[in-house]
């Protein structure tokens, strides 16, 4: 069983596998970042200055009355919310992450196509008939 699983684990589709995991979990924290950090703040700007992060409806009052400032004041007096701006910052991080993968996919099947449809080196037999057939159309 031991040795079944070892030829399992080395099989190179496993390992790719792993290794895609690997760098997804280690790309979409930097995703994360450009959206909220760099991209949510220049859109928030041009739609007069909204702050995506703090885009909340209040369901439920908490302790102190309405209104919240911020989420973290809404959930500090134990309010209820709907946060539809941090609904807003996950869907445009799960696009540019979809993207970028798919634009990966893309090049990467380009590659296997442009292998796939290299020539293959003529055999010995065709390369000899096409040295006759250039020598004897040199000397008629």
């Amino acid at each position: 069983m031991l040795k079944e699983f070892k030829e399992f684990a080395m099989k190179g589709s496993v390992l790719d596998m792993a290794i895609g995991i690997v760098i997804g979990g280690a790309f979409a924290p930097i995703v994360k970042s450009l959206v909220d950090d760099l991209l949510m703040p220049v859109i928030g700007l041009f739609m007069g200055g909204v702050d995506f992060a703090n885009q909340f409806m209040v369901l439920k009052e908490g302790a102190t009355a309405a209104p919240y400032l911020t989420l973290e004041a809404a959930a500090e007096a134990g309010a209820v919310t709907m946060n539809y701006g941090i609904f807003i910052n996950t869907i445009i991080t799960f696009l540019i992450v979809a993207f970028a993968i798919f634009m990966m996919v893309k090049n990467i099947n380009r590659w296997k196509t442009e292998e796939e449809e290299a020539p293959a080196e003529p055999s010995q037999d065709i390369v000899l008939l096409e040295e006759i057939r250039d020598a004897l159309r040199s000397s008629g």
